[in-house]
């Protein structure tokens, strides 16, 4: 097992990661904003769902989710028709012009990182992929679960509490 040191460092680095995060946002179209790309990039990944399932995957409230749908519908990237099992729910399903922008999304993404990573070699960024796979994987899937924390190591003393 790593030592005390090193997952101190991972810390630190995985906190860093949010400036590589800010300049995949600064990348997006001015009409998509992260919220809506998100919305797309599930869809795309996921295929076509309910609300409520989006607003897990996206790990935020229905009220939040209802806003970046409404976003990318009025764009035309995505359709909501009735769910035949519960006509009071909808399913969001990608259109043609949402399947082009989540394509233009892709190419950005793609450009970015190879720009930024050009003097990796092929081996290297590889090796990146397998470790944040597995990294992902250790964590599992946080939205349904709380994180397991270890127990608290308890000390033992022979102090007597203070009075006060």
């Amino acid at each position: 097992m790593a030592e005390q040191a090193q997952f101190e460092e991972l810390a630190r680095q995985l906190s860093a990661v949010g400036a590589v995060k800010r300049d995949l946002g600064r990348i997006l179209p001015t009409d998509c904003p992260a919220g809506s790309a998100a919305v797309l990039t599930l869809l795309g990944r996921h295929g076509d769902m309910r609300m409520s399932k989006l607003a897990e995957l996206l790990a935020v409230d229905m009220s939040v989710t209802s806003r970046h749908v409404a976003h990318v519908a009025a764009r035309g990237w995505i359709e909501r028709s009735p769910d035949p099992a519960d006509k009071r729910s909808r399913i969001l399903r990608l259109t043609p012009a949402g399947l082009e922008q989540l394509d233009e999304l892709s190419r950005r993404t793609t450009r970015l990182l190879a720009d930024r990573l050009s003097d990796w070699t092929d081996d290297e960024v590889g090796q990146l992929i397998r470790l944040m796979t597995r990294l992902r994987a250790s964590f599992g899937d946080c939205r349904s679960a709380p994180p397991r924390l270890p127990a608290p190591v308890l000390e033992e003393t022979t102090r007597t509490p203070a009075n006060t």
